[in-house]
């Protein structure tokens, strides 16, 4: 059995694909009517995080940030007596990974640190990417099901922090690219270039990437309003990478400008869109 803490955008997608492979869900969201859904897929809907943790073997968080989670373990302590493997997904600081680790100490459960590559479409198909590690050897195997059923590759490194640490160096990467499509299609079109030119230019180039063709679009397109990796997410994210930098001696130039912009499309009510409405600012700044 596996209970699921978080039923957003890649919670529900995991615990469908963890249905779908046979293990049983429990299911659970601080709003109710976001796991509801998943009641159809042969999950079984809870009112609390402590219901829906207890008989469980495994227990996967995909909350908002490590604060969330925190709060959530903190609240399903007491279905915990079985002492369940806690999978921790979301994204969070190496530091974070490790507060959650101590924090798995205290719950007395074991812990796997596993941040994931991917979004929504990559989340529905099974084909995430899970960097994982854990202080308990044993864990591995227990979670191999539940891992499996979510990606298609699960890289182990040695040491809780180190997940986290390779997902913000990722991050870094594709929130630097989201931000170099927009920034190459301003260009194109303040020089009175068509923008879709770039798009096409770039396609089957050394440079090329499913990224560039999937995002460059709907920044044309003003296609925002599905988004498979949000804005605030992003956002969220770019904090991270660019407050861990610093603590570690670190100014990461394009990444804190990455940064503000997303900070100042947030600001402007993007929030919820998704990331490649970094574009809309790119064009503002232009201007």
């Amino acid at each position: 059995m596996v209970a699921v803490l978080g039923t957003g955008t890649m919670g529900e997608a995991m615990a469908r694909n963890i249905a779908a492979a046979g293990l049983g869900v429990r299911a659970w969201n601080r709003n109710r009517a976001r796991a509801e859904p998943l009641a159809g897929a042969g999950a079984t809907v809870c009112d609390t995080p402590a219901e829906a943790c207890r008989g469980a073997d495994v227990v996967l968080t995909a909350l908002a940030n490590e604060r969330v989670v925190a709060e959530v373990m903190d609240q399903a302590r007491d279905g915990l007596g079985g002492h369940p493997v806690w999978v921790q997904t979301c994204t969070v600081s190496p530091d974070g990974g490790r507060r959650l680790a101590e924090q798995a100490t205290r719950l007395n459960v074991p812990y796997v640190e596993a941040p994931l590559l991917g979004t929504k479409e990559p989340a529905a198909a099974g084909t995430l990417t899970v960097l994982a590690a854990s202080p308990q050897q044993d864990a591995r195997e227990r979670v191999r099901p539940v891992l499996e059923a979510v990606g298609s590759r699960t890289v182990w490194l040695d040491e809780v922090g180190q997940p986290s640490s390779l997902k913000l160096a990722y991050n870094a990467w594709v929130l630097t690219t989201v931000e170099g499509i927009a920034e190459s299609l301003t260009l194109a079109g303040t020089l009175g270039v068509d923008p879709h030119l770039v798009i096409d230019v770039i396609d089957g180039s050394g440079l090329d990437s499913p990224y560039v063709q999937s995002k460059g679009p709907r920044m044309l397109d003003d296609d925002l309003d599905t988004p498979s990796f949000p804005l605030e997410a992003a956002e969220k994210d770019a904090g991270l990478i660019t407050d861990t930098a610093r603590a570690a001696g670190l100014h990461l130039g394009i990444a804190e400008v990455v940064r503000e912009r997303l900070d100042r499309a947030a600001d402007d009510g993007l929030g919820r869109a998704d990331v490649a409405a970094t574009y809309r600012v790119s064009r503002q700044v232009a201007t």
